[in-house]
């Protein structure tokens, strides 16, 4: 392998005698056009090595070039996203051997090569049960349920416009850009929001006032308040969008509130540099999380948020049950701050140990425990190593962990574990990750999910979703909160499911079961993905079904059947195809993608 990287890169000099040299946007242009495998992307990383260390704005300024020739986004979405992100891409190049396996985990995150199924070998350290455990056992009766709220991704735009354009060409819209000042409107924004553009305060508000028709014990929100400008985003205005998101929860939501970190509140967008990085820390976003969140989560866990990873442990006054929320962004595969050192670091900022710390504290008392975090260990978005490791910490502790809670997708769905991934069957499942849909319109209709949970095992007994139809007539007038569907109603009928039984990770196994045997409820399933919004098709002559019940038996990462094919993949979309994906439900805008839309370019 290293033969060829090394052939590869004698060609190159060749085309570039002085590798330290500045390269012209054409230059790039060539060298992305080359890659069409995980040896090439190494060998293309080294005359990009040499463009960054002319410094960061020689890089940036020749990605904004190379980012404009793509024509998938505006010169002013161009400038602001490789001025932000083209630094910290730099930094990586210039503080890793281009041969090396951080090289390729870049080459990944960057142009969907050299990806890997296959974690790094390493063993969590895992206290030992200081006495046997048994399994739970099911009550005989079962006390009154008591409700949780769940809400995520809310992605609030606080410069929304009424009347604006919402049918405009940045990866967001429906507000005032400079470069549409005279334009005709033809799609003008409405109130309460479009499915162009991310959620306005007004419909925020809603949504919180509407919690509290639920009485509910406490409300979880698990990440991404700011909006999808990443083009645009200040430390200032992420400051202040945090500010507001925090003030209005304690103002309109009677409940106690547990929330978390996502990868969008943080500017640059997903920039979590590790403790291992000297030359930038995002400690201003924990120091102001920390003091607003304490009326939230009490002293204890702010200070843990201040001073570990975000990440904090907090008790539910009045039960036996523990909130671990944990900072998944370190995890994160486009978080390219994780690129920036040779040396494997299999728990960045201490995530897991912190896990371990906190998981045996409550299994030494006698307490249960619910993880909430953004992004779901089993989506292709998590680092198969990390993915690896949190599953090690879950086996282990799987009669104290209740529950488990994500967003992020921006979908409806749910991921199993198993004890043995070998044998995906309803005995080996051993827990299941939630996942709940968005707030923002721009992944179907806005919603939230309420857990009915029993007050002993801390289990859920059902989960409703409630949603607020866009096509509405009212929608643009006041929101209508309703009922979208009853999950014991209608999957515990498909399953055979006891009047007593809680929704059990097998339950949730055997209900992948019927969706492999039974389209019509697949279809279901699907519609429910974006709450029958935008309802994308999903069927076998593309592997989707099959592809799908894969990623639900998941909650580890290597084991999903999300595999990256490279850019040569993505240039077989249509334009329509592509800028679908750049302005993707998560990210707003991906590098991936206008690389790719380079290729594809250079293949017409």
């Amino acid at each position: 392998m290293r033969l060829k990287l090394l052939n590869l890169f004698c060609g190159w000099v060749v085309v570039f005698p002085a590798l330290v040299t500045a390269l012209s946007v054409s230059d790039v242009l060539e060298i992305i056009e080359s890659i069409v495998d995980c040896a090439t992307c190494h060998a293309a990383l080294i005359p990009l090595q040499g463009l960054a260390l002319l410094g960061d704005d020689a890089f940036s300024d020749v990605l904004i070039g190379v980012c404009d020739v793509s024509g998938l986004e505006d010169a002013d979405v161009c400038s602001g996203l490789m001025t932000r992100l083209g630094p910290i891409i730099a930094h990586d190049l210039r503080s890793i051997d281009a041969l090396d396996q951080t090289a390729g985990r870049l080459c990944d995150a960057l142009f969907g090569f050299c990806a890997s199924k296959t974690p790094n070998s390493f063993t969590v350290p895992l206290p030992s049960p200081v006495a046997p455990i048994s399994p739970p056992s099911t009550p005989t009766t079962r006390g009154t349920p008591f409700q949780v709220v769940h809400i995520s991704d809310v992605h609030i735009d606080r410069d929304y416009t009424v009347g604006s354009e919402a049918n405009c060409t940045k990866p967001i819209c429906c507000r005032n850009f400079a470069d549409e000042a005279g334009d005709p409107i033809t799609d003008p924004a409405q109130p309460f929001g479009n499915q162009r553009c991310d959620s306005p305060a007004v419909l925020s508000n809603s949504m919180l006032e509407a919690l509290n028709s639920f009485n509910a014990k406490f409300v979880m929100s698990t990440g991404d308040v700011v909006a999808h400008d990443i083009w645009l985003t200040t430390q200032d205005e992420v400051t202040s969008n945090l500010n507001d998101f925090n003030s209005d929860i304690l103002s309109k939501i009677k409940s106690q509130m547990f929330p978390g970190f996502g990868n969008h509140d943080v500017t640059p967008v997903n920039a979590f540099p590790r403790n291992t990085t000297t030359t930038a820390n995002v400690q201003w976003v924990f120091d102001l999380q920390s003091t607003d969140w304490e009326p939230m989560i009490g002293s204890a866990a702010s200070q843990q948020v201040d001073h570990i990873s975000g990440s904090y442990a907090a008790p539910v006054p009045d039960t036996n049950l523990i909130i671990l929320s944990i900072n998944t962004q370190y995890w994160y595969r486009l978080n390219f701050w994780l690129y920036d050192s040779d040396t494997f670091q299999p728990d960045p900022n201490g995530v897991l140990a912190f896990m371990v710390e906190q998981l045996q504290a409550a299994e030494t008392a006698g307490k249960k425990v619910w993880i909430i975090g953004h992004i779901p260990p089993g989506v292709s978005d998590t680092t198969e190593d990390q993915s690896n490791y949190y599953d090690q910490v879950i086996q282990r502790y799987k009669d104290t962990i209740a529950g488990q809670f994500f967003g992020h997708t921006h979908l409806d769905q749910f991921e199993i574990a198993y004890s043995d991934y070998s044998h995906q069957t309803a005995a080996n499942a051993v827990g299941v990750g939630f996942i709940c849909p968005a707030l923002t319109p721009t992944s179907g209709n806005p919603a939230f999910k309420v857990y009915d949970v029993d007050p002993d095992t801390y289990g859920l007994m059902n989960i409703r979703v409630i949603s607020a139809n866009l096509t509405d007539p009212t929608f643009q007038e006041n929101p209508t909160w309703s009922l979208y569907y009853d999950a014991r109603e209608v999957y515990g009928s498909l399953v055979g499911l006891p009047a007593t039984s809680e929704l059990t990770p097998a339950f949730w196994h055997n209900l992948t079961e019927v969706f492999a045997a039974n389209e019509t409820a697949f279809q279901l399933y699907n519609t429910f993905l974006s709450r029958g919004g935008n309802v994308a098709p999903c069927n076998d002559t593309d592997n989707c079904r099959s592809n799908t019940i894969c990623d639900l038996r998941a909650l580890r990462a290597q084991n999903n059947c999300d595999v990256d094919e490279g850019l040569a993949s993505l240039t077989r979309r249509t334009e329509e195809g592509v800028r679908k994906a750049t302005t993707s439900q998560c990210e707003g805008v991906e590098i991936r993608e206008i690389f790719a839309e380079i290729q594809r370019k250079s293949k017409e």
